[in-house]
C-alpha cells in the first residue's frame, strides 16, 4: 500500500525540476551550446536532466575541450538563470519549514552561482544547507550530494527523505539509503516511496513527539 506520509529527519530537495522551473532557460542555454560545438542539440538535450554540466560535457567532447567547453554552458546557464521561475507548491513548502524550523536542504546538479541565481529567481528562500556540483567529487547518479546534504545537516541519509524528478537522483537519493518521494514522475517510478505531481500535493509539519524531525503529508 502507498503511504500517506512519511516520518523524516530531515528533507533534501533537488532544485531543478522539483523547486523551480528553469526547462525552457536551460534549454535555450544547451542548445546554443550545442550549436556552437557542432552537436546535435536533441541529443545534447537528451543528456542532460539530472546530471552536472561538467558530467555531460565529458561525455559530449574529447578531454582537451571539456574545461573550456564547461566554463562556456555555465556562463550561458547563468546567463538565462532570470528566466526561472517556482514550481508550484514550492514556495508554500519551503516556507512552511523556515517558519517551523524544520531540517531542510538542496543538492543541485547547478554550480553553486547557478543554483542561487535561480532559486533567487523564483523568489525562494536559499537554505542554510546547498550542496552544488561544485562541493562533491560525483554527481548524481552517485550518492555523494544527497550523504553530503544530510550531513551537513547533522542527520543520517537513512533518516531523510529526497524529493527528485530525474532518475538519475532517484538513484542517487536511493544510493545515499534514503528514501524518495518522486515529483512530476510517473506513478511507482523505480526507487521511489511516494510520486506527486508536484510539491503543491505535500504538506509538512513537525514530527510527534516535537523536536523529532517532519512529518511529510500526501494531500
Amino acid at each position: 500500500m502507498t503511504p500517506t506520509h512519511l516520518d523524516v529527519a530531515g528533507l533534501l530537495f533537488d532544485n531543478d525540476g522539483v523547486l523551480v522551473d528553469s526547462v525552457a532557460s536551460g534549454n535555450e542555454a544547451w542548445t546554443q551550446w550545442a550549436g556552437e560545438h557542432d552537436l546535435d542539440p536533441a541529443h545534447v538535450l537528451e543528456l542532460i536532466h539530472g546530471r552536472r554540466a561538467a558530467d555531460t560535457v565529458t561525455a559530449l567532447l574529447p578531454a582537451a575541450q571539456v574545461a573550456a567547453a564547461t566554463d562556456r554552458i555555465n556562463a550561458l546557464e547563468l546567463a538565462t538563470a532570470d528566466a526561472t521561475v517556482a514550481l508550484p507548491g514550492a514556495h508554500a513548502l519551503l516556507t512552511s519549514l523556515v517558519e517551523a524550523g524544520l531540517p531542510w536542504a538542496v543538492a543541485t546538479s547547478a554550480t553553486r552561482p547557478l543554483a542561487l541565481a535561480r532559486l533567487e529567481a523564483a523568489g525562494l528562500p536559499v537554505p542554510d544547507v546547498l550542496v552544488t556540483a561544485d562541493d562533491v567529487e560525483r554527481g548524481k547518479p552517485a550518492p555523494d550530494p544527497y550523504a553530503a546534504a544530510a550531513a551537513r545537516l547533522g542527520l543520517d541519509p537513512a533518516d531523510c527523505v529526497v524529493l527528485e524528478d530525474s532518475p538519475a537522483g532517484v538513484q542517487a537519493g536511493v544510493a545515499a539509503g534514503a528514501r524518495v518521494v518522486g515529483v512530476s514522475l510517473p506513478a511507482g517510478a523505480p526507487g521511489t516511496d511516494l510520486v506527486v505531481a508536484d510539491l503543491a500535493g505535500l504538506v509538512a509539519e513537525p514530527a510527534e513527539p516535537a523536536g523529532s524531525g517532519v512529518r511529510l503529508v500526501r494531500r
